[in-house]
């Protein structure tokens, strides 16, 4: 086939179902990815499409071909993902990603190890969305809950996330503080928008406490964070994290149960890099500080 972007297009467009989301994907104007499939179709004198309203439906032939396409696309992918990683110098761009509820234990590390390594980019991705390290999206990963089973990948355990619930000061002011589980009926909490997390603590919440009593909810973090703080009710915080506010109020301390394992990830292809090797040898040199935080 002499045109790969044609074929990559197509692969796009068969992967999202539209015309518009292809060509966002692929930073190009939807004219040409409709320009690309016309040219592809009326080279092979067949359809690859069903167009229809909601968008575009790959034929037998067109899922044919993108199966094909896909195979390639991820070899390039991995393929770049294993040149960017070479060298022996600990330099360039670093990609590391995490929850964000994970920013106030890990930033003091990940300046400490610029410090070391100057030369380096660090790139600090954080958010839910798990990132395709076989796709070279990231270098390292360090994930919550169970170990992750992805094929390819280098899993370790590092640490584990102790989980307090705390109250702010003009919580207790307006409400008092509940003694026991039974009092907990009667108070306010801040929790996750996402009733279905898989966080333990969050999980021991919503089984423990009624749905009604936790009046603010949120998906990110932060604003959770802030919001115990800011007094609108009790909420859960990682140890790491309520140490910024001496002032918060331990209403029930760290639980076993509440515990999650956090995980480094990082994939085979690049696992042995100097630069990944460097940035796990200052993670678990940290680690028993870490674990006292």
């Amino acid at each position: 086939m002499d045109n790969w972007d044609e074929i990559r297009t197509a692969y796009q467009v068969a992967r999202v179902g539209t015309v518009s989301g292809a060509a966002e994907v692929l930073g190009v104007h939807h004219a040409t990815v409709i320009r690309h499939i016309d040219a592809l179709e009326e080279r092979l004198g067949v359809k690859l499409f069903q167009r229809h309203a909601r968008g575009y439906t790959a034929t037998e032939a067109g899922a044919d071909l993108c199966r094909v396409a896909q195979t390639t696309d991820d070899q390039f992918a991995q393929l770049a993902g294993r040149i960017k990683g070479q060298g022996d110098a600990v330099k360039g761009e670093l990609v590391i990603t995490s929850l964000s509820g994970l920013a106030p234990l890990l930033a003091p590390v990940l300046a400490e190890f610029n410090a070391c390594y100057p030369d380096v980019i660090l790139r600090y991705l954080t958010g839910p969305r798990l990132f395709r390290m076989e796709y070279g999206e990231a270098h390292v990963a360090i994930r919550a809950g169970a170990a992750p089973e992805q094929p390819d990948n280098v899993v370790q355990p590092f640490l584990r996330q102790r989980t307090a619930l705390y109250a702010a000061p003009a919580y207790a002011d307006a409400h008092g503080i509940p003694e026991t589980e039974a009092d907990f009926a009667a108070h306010r909490f801040v929790a996750t928008d996402d009733v279905t997390s898989r966080a333990p603590f969050y999980n021991w919440l919503w089984e423990t406490v009624p749905h009604g009593n936790v009046v603010f909810r949120a998906s990110d973090d932060r604003a959770l964070e802030l919001a115990v703080v800011g007094g609108v009710g009790i909420g859960f915080m990682p140890r790491w994290t309520a140490v910024l506010y001496p002032e918060l109020i331990e209403v029930a301390p760290p639980r076993l149960d509440w515990e999650s394992p956090l995980w480094l990830v990082t994939h085979v292809d690049l696992h042995r890099t100097t630069k990944v090797q460097a940035f796990l040898r200052h993670l678990k040199d940290n680690a028993d500080m870490l674990e006292r935080s």
